[in-house]
């Protein structure tokens, strides 16, 4: 790297290497690597072991950490703490949640909030019905597949087209059931029948046992900023059923739009 003069300047993962190895620490825990090890840690920044733990222990003490009971470390309370900040700074969990408890207690079933940043579907927040025994539930911050699912197909329905057609080519589309799309060309033709139904429905896309009623949620700009979802067991959204469903999500996004803007104003 050179500065303007021309002559070498510090690279920045050096000027800022003990940042950029907690940041790699972190970066290390997913869905399935819930609790990791200093023998992990050291193994993946090419380390001593005695100097992943000093990295470990400054995580600890800054919260950002904990160490876990069967041995190991865990994300700590500060993590959750900044995911809450971060939900807030967007304003838009607040403005959803109302509407979307309301509609999780008319229908039964859990209600979802999705955004869509770059090739990546997040869920953003959800609403559960008190009033079922086995309900579908998607934990806030887990990502979704761009080509299966009802809110990820609804977030990419009103994004411009080449966009969308870029970066399904570039994306592994998994099959995640028989009924998931994986062809470009079907998905885009799928995208424009969304476009003028005004939602999605997907059965058995994702999972084969449930199925997902989405809607979007427009900007004061006219841009779909997120989804609103109702995601159930099929066995209790029968086909004859969508509509009525489908009604009612499009009414929630509806309001949200309409909340969206009067805070914009």
């Amino acid at each position: 790297m050179f500065g303007m003069s021309g002559t070498a300047s510090p690279n920045y993962r050096e000027r800022n290497s003990t940042a950029d190895r907690a940041l790699d620490i972190l970066t290390m825990f997913d869905d399935t690597h819930l609790v990791v090890t200093g023998t992990a840690v050291a193994e993946r920044l090419g380390v001593a072991r005695s100097t992943a733990y000093r990295y470990l222990q400054s995580l600890v003490a800054g919260r950002f950490l904990e160490e876990a009971p069967g041995g190991g470390f865990r994300l700590g309370l500060r993590v959750l703490e900044i995911a809450r900040l971060a939900r807030r700074s967007y304003g838009l969990t607040e403005i959803a949640l109302p509407s979307m408890q309301e509609l999780a207690e008319e229908v039964g079933e859990t209600v979802l909030l999705t955004r869509r940043t770059q090739g990546l579907v997040v869920c953003v927040d959800r609403a559960e019905s008190g009033t079922r025994a086995v309900r579908i539930s998607y934990e806030r911050g887990s990502t979704l597949p761009l080509n299966a699912g009802a809110s990820a197909l609804v977030l990419l329905a009103w994004s411009p087209e080449a966009e969308v057609r870029r970066l399904l080519e570039t994306a592994e589309l998994r099959r995640f059931t028989p009924a998931t799309l994986t062809d470009v060309d079907a998905l885009m033709e799928r995208l424009a029948r969304i476009r003028r139904l005004g939602h999605s429905v997907t059965r058995g896309e994702l999972d084969p046992d449930v199925v997902g009623i989405s809607a979007p949620i427009m900007a004061p700009d006219g841009q779909v900023t997120a989804a609103v979802s109702v995601a159930a067991l099929a066995s209790r959204v029968y086909p004859e059923a969508e509509a009525e469903f489908a009604q009612k999500v499009r009414a929630t996004a509806s309001e949200i739009s309409d909340r969206l803007a009067l805070t914009t104003d």
